[in-house]
């Protein structure tokens, strides 16, 4: 392992921890907004500046997307947790385990939801109040997730095979 790759997995872990603490802040900020809106007067249109008059659906449209970036937050949670498995497993010197085959099988899969979870805000923001525009549409996520599934496949056959290799040994 070069220097820059044995920096960039001493930087990994605590990365990690930091971004885990991060996304359980930006769950409870959403819980709390989301809380808030039930008891806040003239929801969305006082703190917000929106004229719900032409916008009927942004109130239950922005709540909507709330319950959203929760479920977000809780996938992105799982995502980290197997992350940090990972780099962990890298740590130790044995990262070509059926285990982190589907550690990024699952990864890949959440990525897939959060995906599906942006487009459905797209499309709630779309209806709600952008009077039909949906928004950009970018072909990256979707190559990150296919990149993902192919690498968790690379594991898979790579764990089977030094199986195999031990076995005869």
């Amino acid at each position: 392992m070069n220097r820059t790759s044995a920096r960039a997995l001493t930087a990994a872990r605590p990365v990690i921890r930091v971004l885990t603490v991060l996304n359980i802040l930006y769950g409870l900020g959403i819980v709390a907004l989301l809380v808030a809106s039930f008891f806040t007067e003239g929801w969305p249109m006082r703190p917000l500046g929106i004229q719900l008059a032409s916008h009927p659906w942004a109130a239950a449209g922005l709540r909507t997307i709330m319950v959203i970036g929760v479920l977000g937050a809780g996938i992105v949670h799982t995502i980290l947790q197997r992350l940090l498995a990972i780099v962990d497993t890298v740590r130790d010197g044995d990262p070509f385990i059926l285990d982190n085959a589907q550690r990024l099988h699952a990864i890949a899969w959440r990525l897939v939801a959060l995906e599906v979870l942006r487009v459905l805000v797209l499309a709630i923001a779309s209806a709600a109040w952008e009077s039909g525009r949906l928004g950009e549409y970018s072909f990256t996520p979707w190559l990150a997730v296919l990149l993902l599934f192919v690498l968790s496949g690379v594991f898979a056959h790579g764990a089977r095979m030094r199986a195999d290799l031990e076995g005869t040994v």
